[in-house]
């Protein structure tokens, strides 16, 4: 079992959605200089006739920038833990104009890994039309609502191509304030959340691997407090083991969801086109309201999603880990290890 933190967590990182909604200053507008550099950047990579994802950060080169992308992988990690970058012009640019602008910001901040077992490096959150009582079936190909939860690397990154005809909130919470508010009202239950839960894998296991992975909500370790919550994928991984949920562990996770709903705890924000999201998922939560679409599908909600592993992210307990990256040999950092590949070196799904 985890070690219980018996203080509160200080500091930014506990902050409450009260708070966000009262203090604008965790928006980072681009300034023009900003931009200028990213285009220039855009024009080098796309006179050597590359794409995203396949360029390398030499190949988009904002050398101006150094302090920037400094301070947003400092407030990432000893911040409030997400950031919201405002500012992108997209009328200036094709959708594939923007990728290569995101993928070159994204490969300064953090080195991206694999999304799922096809090995996706720079993901798309678009409605597929698909359900999540298939547990085969990621929160990113449907236009439901998606409780909060986090993702499996150290931050996730969102780019807004294009907005929804109405709803598709992004909403965020500070894990580490819902753990002071369990701290102060609720302590007998940190017990439980620090015990180790069985996640689904939604289908993503290698061969012979068991379609769950375990790990407890709350973990302390190497001086920090971190957290992994996907009530969807600790429901659907009974089914996998038949080991149901008891009645206290039920409690405990009721108790969670009331704190993450909570209108004073959690903060809703709608992802204007160019606006771009970057989440520690070890310190914040997030989630997504249902979306109406447009029909026609050069108008759908459309984002560009990045994992990043950070050059300044923490150590995490091995039983913290959903797997053990095979290029450095820490826990949770690698993402979602690619499954199959062809002789071409394509992936191709397992499903």
């Amino acid at each position: 079992m985890s070690i219980i933190l018996k203080d509160k967590v200080q500091g930014s990182v506990a902050w409450k959605g009260t708070d966000l909604a009262k203090d604008d200053s965790w928006i980072y507008y681009l300034s023009e200089k900003t931009i200028a550099s990213l285009e220039n950047a855009l024009s080098h990579v796309q006179k050597k006739g590359l794409k995203a994802p396949d360029f390398t950060k030499e190949d988009f080169p904002i050398p101006d920038l150094a302090n920037v992308i400094e301070y947003f992988v400092d407030e990432l990690e000893k911040g409030r833990g997400f950031l919201l970058i405002r500012g992108l012009p997209m009328e200036r640019y094709s959708d594939e104009e923007a990728s290569i602008i995101y993928w070159g910001l994204g490969l300064h901040m953090g080195i991206p890994v694999s999304q799922n077992a096809n090995g996706d490096l720079l993901g798309h959150v678009i409605d597929q039309g698909l359900s999540l009582e298939n547990s085969n079936v990621r929160g990113y190909q449907t236009k439901l609502h998606l409780p909060f939860h986090a993702d499996g690397s150290d931050v996730v990154g969102l780019l807004s191509l294009r907005k929804g005809k109405t709803g598709g909130y992004s909403s965020i919470v500070s894990s580490m304030a819902v753990y002071n508010e369990f701290l102060e009202k609720y302590p007998e239950y940190l017990g439980i959340l620090s015990r180790p839960f069985s996640f689904d894998r939604r289908g993503e296991e290698g061969p012979g691997e068991s379609p769950v992975f375990t790990s407890p909500i709350f973990s302390y370790y190497d001086g920090k407090l971190s957290c992994r919550y996907v009530r969807l994928f600790i429901e659907s991984a009974q089914e996998k083991t038949g080991i149901k949920l008891s009645k206290v562990e039920i409690e405990a996770l009721d108790i969670l969801d009331s704190l993450l709903h909570d209108e004073n705890m959690h903060f809703n924000m709608m992802l204007e086109e160019g606006d771009m999201q970057f989440v520690n998922n070890y310190v914040v939560l997030h989630s997504r309201t249902q979306y109406e679409d447009y029909k026609e599908l050069e108008r759908k909600r459309h984002l560009l999603r990045l994992w990043l592993t950070m050059p300044n992210g923490r150590e995490i307990s091995p039983d913290f880990a959903m797997f053990i990256d095979e290029n450095t040999g820490k826990p949770g950092r690698g993402g979602i290890p690619p499954r199959k590949q062809t002789s071409g070196g394509i992936i191709e799904s397992l499903k």
